[in-house]
């Protein structure tokens, strides 16, 4: 029986993908781990490279791209694992990591998601866990005028309870999403993370973060140098759907 599900998306970018399969490949030597990664009609040859190097992987090859949340389930309904792994595709992961985000789960019993630190190349540590995301903090985020930061504690175990983590490094207990259902499929791009982790924490499940344990995270943002692409407005779509959802307008 599995007892990890690592899930990854990839829409090209080959090789970001080449990086993080490497890095996972002292797990995926092991027999308690799959992967399975969904393609959101890469046209640089991903699907190839991953079907001929490596062939164990579970590999669905979409059409079209279907964007994140929807392909991203379909990950998660091939899943056969109590604990699965969301990863980006330009992240490069660690055992130690995944190893200790699983005992994390396995010790929390009411924990339903929890997530590493995760840092650039020169090792710089990204923004990795952020407030509940509203309109008028977006705004101001966009303007360079960033509202106060959330403050959080950490606990006796360095662990911190943040409202949300980003999509990029997700470590969820079936169990938990099971409770609470899949990613919203009508966020094309954009805060599904957010959408699930407020979700997990509604059912009483908490969100965590472990900034014991870190990943790489490359961390590109389209959407950041490009806000009017189609990317860019399928985020703005996401957004708009988020904040009409939970009424966070202020």
């Amino acid at each position: 029986m599995k007892k990890l599900s690592i899930i990854i998306l990839t829409y090209d970018h080959l090789d970001d993908t080449r990086r993080c399969l490497s890095s996972l490949e002292p797990v995926m030597e092991r027999g308690d781990t799959e992967v399975i990664i969904v393609d959101n009609a890469s046209t640089d040859g991903t699907p190839q490279y991953i079907s001929q190097t490596y062939p164990l992987i579970h590999l669905t090859v979409n059409p079209v791209n279907r964007g994140v949340a929807a392909a991203r389930n379909q990950g998660i309904a091939q899943a056969t694992a109590p604990t699965l792994l969301i990863l980006d595709n330009d992240t490069i992961a660690t055992t130690r990591a995944i190893d200790g985000m699983m005992a994390y789960l396995e010790s929390h019993p009411q924990v339903g998601l929890c997530a590493c630190r995760l840092t650039d190349v020169e090792g710089n540590v990204q923004r990795s866990f952020r407030p509940f995301p509203s309109l008028k903090g977006k705004l101001l985020s966009v303007l360079g005028l960033r509202s106060a930061a959330e403050k959080f504690r950490a606990d006796d175990e360095g662990a911190i309870e943040p409202y949300y983590v980003i999509g990029a490094c997700q470590m969820i207990r079936r169990e938990a999403l099971d409770q609470v259902g899949q990613l919203d499929e009508a966020i094309f791009y954009g805060p599904e993370d957010a959408d699930l982790c407020h979700r997990l924490r509604q059912s009483g499940w908490q969100v965590k973060y472990l900034p014991q344990y870190s990943i790489i995270h490359t961390y590109y943002r389209r959407t950041r140098r490009q806000p009017l692409s189609r990317l860019g407005l399928h985020h703005i779509g996401g957004l708009l759907h988020f904040y009409r959802k939970w009424h966070r307008i202020s």
